[in-house]
């Protein structure tokens, strides 16, 4: 169990802290849900977890075969749904490793990304696209 408290600040402006650690980060609504849009918002928030989640379940199928993926990268867009309600409606997700794409281990990488727990917890109506980009020679 781990625990996030948050507490709102006003301004649209949210701070959360992370209990076992200490550690804090802050949201702010986007500019277009009237806010100012001066950090992450609690959606920017799901696209961020998202892309470190795969990274972080494919940095431990990779450890377990003696796979380095240093340098691996995670760009993730967020697109939300242009009539109500406000959700999330899409996120493409590119991961780029520093891998061959004749890698031996390339789908068994491939399908620990589709396992991480994010992906497998946003709603089945949320397009998630995943694009593998294999740029290792």
């Amino acid at each position: 169990m781990v625990r996030i408290t948050a507490r709102y600040v006003g301004d649209l402006r949210c701070e959360a802290t992370h209990e076992p650690s200490g550690s804090r980060l802050t949201t702010d609504a986007p500019v277009d849900n009237h806010g100012k849009g001066e950090t992450f918002s609690p959606t920017d928030l799901v696209a961020t977890a998202l892309g470190a989640c795969m990274m972080t379940i494919m940095g431990i199928v990779a450890d377990r075969h003696g796979i380095d993926l240093t340098g691996m990268t995670a760009e993730t867009t967020k697109v939300m749904s242009a009539t109500p309600p406000r959700r999330i409606a899409s996120l493409v997700t590119r991961l780029t490793l520093p891998l061959p794409a004749d890698h031996p281990q390339r789908d068994l990488l491939e399908r620990a990304a589709h396992t991480c727990p994010v992906h497998q917890s946003l709603h089945a109506e949320i397009d998630k696209t995943v694009e593998f980009v294999w740029a290792g020679g």
